[in-house]
């Protein structure tokens, strides 16, 4: 059988720019309650990393007008491996933006956009985090740094909305090399949601079908702790500081992930996850698919998915 995967040009989900129009507050959240590091900050942006991200920057938070995703940023395996992949998006038809100089945590990076305005950048040359004072150092040689809060390990997924998961599925395969682990297949025919990966891991990037009549939207971005009890620690933690909990901690039936959703200060939803041990080492791995009829039994075990969850997010949609 052909193998499903037959592009490895792409590493790893890299970062993740989110706007907040709540900045300090926002910055506060991350930092302090929900434990991610401060690398740097310029006038516009704070650079943010989980305990045990190698990179300067796992997050970029950026002051905007508005809430949502700035950019989705992948790291490229190699030079090579990034000129290949800029090549197939120039030939895909895919809207390009084409090389920006990159920031304080990257090199040069090419851009290019997805058909609902969710902007997207590839890269290699990155500059891997150093600890910054001493109380930053990790105890072990082989973590990262030290942890604080509600301390998620590393980013792991996210998820955007799409008025057409079909022809998003189309852009993710074409333009990154993604395969499919998991999608929803609707009584209609339409596909209700794709989780898409790049390497072993499950999933890497989501995109569910958009409600709310919003173009470009962020539904969530996630980071993954070590253990499931990391999770219910964490939410006595948000709890403590009045953050506003969505739902679980519960543990999701499509792919299996434990779960905590929150939204923070300015009203982006973030998740915290844990995967467990599941990989996906089949090169040849075909879709799970769930039916509405699957979908119609909740969550793995029993909770209903709230309807926030189907029409909360970023930004909101404004009614006229």
């Amino acid at each position: 059988m052909t193998p499903t995967n037959p592009s490895q040009d792409i590493a790893h989900l890299a970062h993740v720019e989110m706007l907040t129009d709540r900045f300090e507050d926002s910055l506060d959240f991350f930092t302090r309650v929900y434990g991610l590091k401060l690398s740097g900050q310029d006038e516009n942006s704070a650079y943010l990393r989980a305990w045990d991200d190698y990179e300067y920057a796992s997050l970029k938070l950026t002051r905007a007008g508005t809430t949502g995703v700035g950019h989705i940023a992948y790291r490229a395996a190699s030079p090579e491996a990034l000129e290949r992949r800029v090549a197939a998006i120039e030939a895909s038809g895919y809207k390009t933006h084409g090389w920006i100089d990159g920031d304080q945590s990257h090199g040069r990076a090419f851009r290019f956009e997805d058909p609902f305005g969710h902007v997207f950048e590839i890269y290699h040359d990155t500059v891997w985090y150093q600890p910054q004072a001493e109380a930053e150092r990790a105890a072990l040689k082989n973590t990262a740094s030290a942890f604080t809060g509600a301390a998620p390990r590393r980013l792991d997924h996210l998820n955007l909305l799409a008025e057409d998961v079909t022809e998003f599925r189309r852009f993710m395969e074409t333009c990154l090399g993604s395969r499919v682990t998991e999608l929803i297949q609707l009584d209609n025919g339409r596909i209700g949601g794709c989780w898409f990966t790049v390497n072993n891991k499950t999933y890497d990037l989501a995109c569910t079908e958009e409600h709310g009549g919003g173009q470009g939207r962020l539904h969530h971005v996630t980071y993954a702790t070590d253990q499931r009890e990391d999770i219910l620690r964490a939410a006595d933690i948000f709890l403590q500081n009045g953050v506003h909990i969505e739902t679980g901690p519960h543990k999701h039936a499509i792919q299996g992930t434990f779960f905590l959703y929150v939204w923070e200060p300015a009203g982006n939803r973030v998740e915290l996850a844990n995967a467990g041990a599941r990989l996906i080492l089949a090169p040849d791995w075909q879709p799970v698919i769930w039916t509405e009829a699957d979908r119609r039994k909740g969550q793995a075990w029993g909770l209903k998915t709230i309807e926030t969850f189907h029409t909360h997010g970023t930004p909101p949609v404004r009614k006229g």
